[in-house]
């Protein structure tokens, strides 16, 4: 019968110090260079985090609440542009355009813009805004693409219009803009003739959204393209 050798716990204990104290000696620098970057990376984040970007939104969002209020107002060329005594949503953009208030402040001066009739401007603003993330915010980003459509069928796009209008619709499945963005992509669909994905938008709200704004006379709509 073959004999089990048992080592000396302590004797074990001693090798492997042994051993993570050579391999500490070896390899020592290159730890330390290691750990140093880690707390490099790390205090960066949290330094960038709370020392520089939250005060830089503190300071967006007290700048951009004039020009909100003009907007809400129907002032869109002063909430735009600004004047002597605020600061308008392109000020906010340039100096402000990487935080969430810039972010937003582009979807607001690309509505600035359709609102004042330039629909080229309105689409690279609305273009320049990013998606956000949440169940309220999902309804931005669907408004923002619908807009970009709203923008492309008042300039005939209605190939760029529908394609936008089919975004928006994904961007988000609510009572509130999923119907309004189906029925607009039927609408542009019956310009461009594809009378069948035009009653497939309008049976979806039928559907699906029977009791939003869009889904109280849809039937009228289907009618006329069965006729």
């Amino acid at each position: 019968m073959e004999n089990k050798r048992h080592e000396d716990p302590e004797l074990v204990i001693e090798n492997a110090l042994d051993t993570t104290e050579f391999f500490l000696m070896k390899n020592g620098k290159k730890l330390l260079v290691a750990l140093i970057v880690v707390v490099l990376v790390v205090g960066g984040f949290f330094g960038y985090k709370y020392l520089i970007e939250a005060p830089r939104n503190e300071r967006a969002t007290a700048a951009v609440y004039p020009a909100q209020m003009m907007f809400n107002a129907d002032s869109f060329e002063v909430a735009l542009n600004g004047n002597a005594e605020i600061e308008g949503f392109l000020s906010i953009i340039e100096q402000f355009g990487n935080t969430e208030v810039g972010n937003t402040s582009k979807h607001y001066a690309g509505i600035c813009y359709m609102k004042l009739g330039d629909w080229d401007k309105a689409i690279e603003y609305l273009n320049m805004y990013k998606n956000v993330d949440g169940i309220a915010a999902e309804l931005i980003n669907a408004q923002n693409k619908g807009l970009i459509g709203d923008a492309y069928s008042q300039k005939g796009n209605y190939e760029k219009a529908v394609e936008m209008y089919e975004k928006a619709i994904k961007e988000s499945d609510n009572i509130l803009t999923t119907p309004t963005y189906l029925k607009k992509a039927g609408m542009v669909y019956e310009k461009l003739g594809k009378k069948d994905k035009a009653i497939k938008a309008y049976t979806e709200i039928k559907n699906n959204y029977p009791a939003s704004l869009e889904g109280r006379d849809i039937d009228k709509y289907i009618a006329q393209i069965e006729k």
